[in-house]
């Protein structure tokens, strides 16, 4: 368990540890899977990643052990991983800053996979190239659905929430978030953050009185018992959300599959496997890539 590898990934130096260490007991899909897996499918996760702070979940001792958010870069973070250091308002360690890892190559996504870190989260703005927030260029939204309802009922909010984006000149994407419900994503030109927040509470609220049996947009959890919680804060400047393709610390090691929209009007979804992920990539590479669409980039909407 304590066996140490030294790997050159794209002229980095690494130190790999662990490797057969199992991550994902029911599965017993171990570090060197993980890294494996990230491996596979950089290509089209780092786009996503790039110029975007990460934070990230570690899970040290596997998805049954404890884990950690990480926010800020780890001491033993190497010099050549791209750091930005942003303001921490209302910061939970009481920290001004933070050292934020921001994802550009093959060789910091192994260093962080190494570090068990399953969870890659991101912010729906970039920073420039001297480390400086940008405004928003994407406008998300998180279906999570409260039981019993599940997976299908959130492709349904999804088929109407798309519909109406549309009208309103957006073209979103759709995603499993790995873990229980969807995600969207749609391209922006540069937006305030607040604002895209109150686009997408405008539309959570049209859709609950449309069908209030099946959509709730509070942040009430008493509320969402067999309902799909359209939750638009994910436009919150702090806040972040699953990246496509992330792996979820869910016992059979899922990831993040990016949807075709037939699939989602079919009602025929599933949270997927990272190995169905790696099949779906070769089959149909990245049905995410709309999200990163500057041809597809529109000016909020009023709401």
């Amino acid at each position: 368990m304590g066996s140490k590898v030294e790997v050159t990934v794209a002229e980095r130096q690494l130190t790999l540890s662990n490797l057969d260490k199992v991550l994902y007991p029911q599965t017993g899909s171990t570090k060197a899977e993980v890294i494996d897996y990230y491996t596979r499918v950089a290509d089209v996760l780092l786009p996503h990643l790039a110029g975007r702070a990460l934070t990230v979940i570690r899970f040290p001792n596997g998805v049954e052990g404890a884990s950690f958010f990480e926010k800020n870069a780890p001491n033993n973070t190497p010099s050549w991983v791209r750091r930005v250091t942003l303001p921490a308002p209302g910061s939970t360690k009481n920290r001004a800053t933070i050292d934020y890892v921001v994802v550009e190559e093959l060789a910091t996504l192994v260093w962080l996979a190494n570090l068990a870190a399953l969870e890659l989260h991101i912010h729906q703005w970039r920073v420039d190239a001297e480390g400086r927030a940008l405004p928003a260029d994407q406008v998300v939204v998180d279906l999570d659905p409260g039981p019993p309802a599940g997976v299908r009922e959130c492709a349904r909010v999804a088929v109407r929430l798309r519909d109406i984006m549309r009208a309103d000149g957006l073209e979103p994407v759709v995603k499993t978030s790995g873990s229980k419900g969807m995600q969207m994503t749609a391209p922006l030109e540069p937006t305030d953050s607040a604002a895209a927040s109150e686009y997408m509470r405008s539309l959570a609220r049209r859709l609950e009185a449309d069908d209030p049996e099946l959509v709730v947009s509070a942040m009430t959890r008493a509320l969402r018992p067999g309902k799909v919680f359209v939750d638009w804060s994910q436009n919150n400047a702090a806040k972040t959300t699953v990246a496509p393709y992330s792996l979820r610390a869910r016992a059979t090691f899922p990831a993040s599959a990016p949807l075709t929209w037939d699939e989602v009007e079919s009602g025929d979804v599933h949270q997927f496997s990272a190995a169905e992920v790696l099949d779906r990539l070769t089959a149909s590479g990245d049905l995410y890539a709309g999200a990163l669409s500057d041809a597809k980039r529109a000016p909020l909407p009023a709401g």
